[in-house]
């Protein structure tokens, strides 16, 4: 079932030709603000009104509902797992269409230790590991232990944690006496939301992060947030778009696409979206 349906405002719509799937962006807003601005720029061009879906689901889940027919293009954030898809048939191409930056974040009291102005990425994770073991074997006295919230779901976001684990040589989902590691498979938001609630440090996005309320970030720290610079290169957050290979409407699709990397279609979208009053997202192609 869709999540959300748009029409561009044109409310005597009523075909759906175009079907979305995404997790995140689509929780931020900005899948909504892709399907309003492409179906205005169609009605502007001569097409008659029509509504576009979008679907809820991780990056795993969306090429599932890709592979099933079941969406037209889905915006997902793991190269190998949309290579997959396009050599398996149920896709036929991808194009990247923004950059999210991924964001370590977690209690202001700072159980572990983290230091923002010397550690480094993987510095940080070997102090959550450290920190999280030595607090199951001696709890600390005042505070909360050190703990690390994972989605555990698949999703790019478990995906780029789990790399930054196994990038330091530790597995703690595998070892039940790592209770500090927290499997919690909700979508970014409500990860959010938990983490916020239980001061447990874990791995967000800036774009979920500016689109959760103040009462869930002003109780927590950003430690570290994905950039172009030195090794916080490895917290960027590419999302590509998919284009399935049985779309509903094959030749809607294609345009849309196409728009999609358009200076003055969704790459002024991406650009131009904002929440209090920042912008969310780095679009993937700058006019020169």
């Amino acid at each position: 079932m869709a999540q959300a349906t748009y029409d561009g405002g044109f409310t005597d719509a009523t075909d759906v030709r175009l079907r979305l799937a995404n997790g995140g962006a689509g929780q931020t807003g900005l899948i909504g603000a892709f399907a309003n601005a492409f179906i205005q720029d169609q009605v502007k061009k001569g097409a008659a009104p029509f509504k576009v879906e979008w679907y809820l689901g991780d990056t795993t889940q969306s090429l599932g509902y890709l592979a099933a027919s079941e969406v037209d293009v889905a915006f997902t954030y793991n190269e190998a797992a949309e290579l997959a898809s396009i050599k398996s048939g149920a896709a036929v191409s991808r194009d990247l269409v923004f950059l999210d930056h991924f964001y370590l974040v977690g209690p202001l009291s700072n159980p572990a230790g983290l230091s923002i102005s010397n550690d480094g990425v993987s510095d940080m994770f070997n102090k959550i590991v450290a920190s999280g073991n030595a607090h199951v074997a001696h709890p600390p006295s005042y505070g909360p232990p050190t703990r690390f919230l994972s989605r555990y779901d698949k999703s790019a976001t478990n995906i780029k944690e789990s790399e930054m684990f196994c990038k330091i040589g530790q597995v703690p989902w595998a070892l039940p006496t790592s209770v500090w590691y927290h499997q919690y498979p909700r979508f970014p938001i409500q990860a959010l939301e938990a983490a916020s609630l239980l001061s447990e440090y874990t791995l967000t996005d800036r774009g979920i992060w500016l689109s959760s309320t103040a009462a869930v970030t002003e109780v927590l720290a950003i430690y570290k947030a994905g950039s172009e610079d030195g090794d916080r290169k490895m917290l960027l957050n590419p999302c590509s778009a998919i284009l399935s290979a049985h779309p509903l409407d094959q030749g809607l699709s294609k345009v849309f696409m196409d728009w999609l990397l358009a200076l003055d279609g969704g790459q002024k979208v991406v650009s131009e979206f904002k929440k209090s009053g920042q912008v969310l997202y780095a679009p993937a192609r700058i006019p020169q």
